[in-house]
């Protein structure tokens, strides 16, 4: 009785092809993942269009700063006047605008008509205009040359800060943001007339890159090598962070508004406050008034010898030159030892009138795809021997960073140094490429 007869098991798996059937291929898991992955963004190309896939730095993001003159403008002047005619009655609110922005501006006591011959600008937030009867919020804009002398800010008597970069930082929606968009916090400090502030502010258009190099996230690095390639590519001796951070009650309802001051690359917090506006349509005005108490925070602080630029942004890598000094004498005892050692014969005095060694400039290229390892290469470069300084001149996080470096010695030499400390070296013309 044959096999089938008796119930035997059979088994697919024991039964091999007959030579003369062809053999069926058939796509593994990686293959058909891969495949379909592959079609969906075919798929995705075609429904969106390739347009719709664009850069992160690209799009309508970035507000130019207002032009700054150096003359002192005092804004939200409110006046109410009457006169025999509505001219009449706008001339006596610009008048009385006048005396109170020069009271507001800490000006001396003077007679009208020389306080008028020091304005060289009115300027009309919003005004309403009847028979006999003027209603405006204005600004004054007082002349440097004459009213310098008087008022403090910019050129005048007053303290001066250092340049101080600006990353306004909104919270809203449960979203933080600095230059991702167009946003609202952005367009105040971008709008604000800094002429009479003692603060120099160096305030990012937030075009280009300045959307990935300053983010909301920037604030919570302490990395000074970091903060140093940030603050030199704005032209900044330090920073500082005024945050705001919107609640909205409910929908077309009343928007709370709370303003934070920070400063410093350790992010230190000095005074916070709270302003309301009724409805969604109040909150540029409420953001522009928040932006003027906080500049009177800034230079309230700049008074008191608070904000002052930090001193460990400055050190540029160097070491203090005492600790320098012990740093090479115990580098020259080691190598004397080091000769005894290898000789068995007392090391040599070296000549006092040897001509020291020629500084040269030279251009390395190390991989950054992050800031810690930006800091690491920094870092190693600093420590090798005859390296007096180096300084990234180009950042780009992700891909391939350049720094320039002062050596002591010849490229050979240098590139011998960094072998020594554990980097694979490439030498080019008058450059070096290290990666570990």
């Amino acid at each position: 009785m044959s096999d089938w007869a008796k119930g035997a098991r059979f088994s697919p798996m024991a039964v091999a092809p007959h030579p003369s059937l062809p053999l069926r291929w058939r796509p593994g898991p990686a293959v058909t993942l891969l495949s379909g992955l592959g079609a969906a963004l075919v798929l995705a190309l075609a429904v969106i269009g390739p347009e719709r896939l664009i850069a992160q730095i690209e799009g309508e993001r970035g507000i130019m700063p207002v032009a700054s003159s150096s003359d002192i403008a005092i804004t939200g002047i409110a006046v109410e006047t009457t006169g025999n005619s509505p001219e009449e009655a706008r001339l006596n609110g610009w008048r009385e605008a006048q005396k109170l922005a020069w009271a507001k501006a800490g000006g001396p006591a003077m007679d009208v008509g020389v306080i008028e011959s020091m304005v060289s600008a009115v300027v009309v937030e919003r005004e309403q205009i009847g028979p006999r009867r003027y209603i405006a919020t204005l600004g004054v804009v007082f002349d440097r040359a004459r009213a310098g002398q008087y008022i403090g800010g910019k050129g005048g008597p007053g303290q001066q800060s250092a340049p101080l970069l600006v990353i306004p930082v909104l919270h809203s929606g449960g979203v933080a943001q600095v230059f991702e968009v167009r946003g609202a916090w952005q367009a105040a400090w971008a709008a604000f007339n800094a002429g009479a502030s003692p603060i120099d502010y160096v305030r990012p258009s937030g075009a280009g890159g300045d959307s990935l190099l300053l983010t909301a996230g920037q604030p919570q690095r302490r990395s000074r090598a970091w903060w140093r390639n940030v603050l030199d590519q704005f032209g900044a001796a330090d920073v500082i962070i005024p945050e705001a951070r919107l609640e909205r009650q409910w929908p077309g309802g009343p928007v709370r508004g709370t303003f934070t001051a920070r400063f410093g690359p350790d992010n230190r917090f000095l005074e916070t406050f709270t302003l309301t506006a009724n409805d969604e349509a109040g909150v540029p005005a409420m953001l522009a008034s928040a932006v003027q108490r906080i500049d009177a925070i800034y230079a309230r602080a700049l008074g008191e010898g608070v904000l002052k630029p930090d001193a460990t942004l400055n050190n540029s890598g160097q070491m203090d030159a005492g600790l320098a000094a012990l740093v090479e004498a115990a580098r020259r005892a080691e190598q004397s030892t080091a000769a005894v050692s290898d000789t068995g014969a007392a090391p040599m005095p070296t000549a006092t009138n040897a001509a020291p060694a020629s500084l040269s400039t030279f251009t390395v290229q190390f991989a950054s795809p992050d800031a810690s390892a930006v800091d690491a290469a920094l870092g190693a470069v600093r420590g090798a021997p005859g390296v007096q300084g180096a300084s990234t001149t180009s950042l780009a996080l992700g891909g391939t960073s350049v720094m320039r470096v002062t050596y002591a010695g010849e490229l050979s030499s240098l590139a011998d140094a960094l072998r020594a400390r554990g980097w694979r070296v490439t030498v080019g013309a008058n450059a070096l490429s290290i990666r570990r």
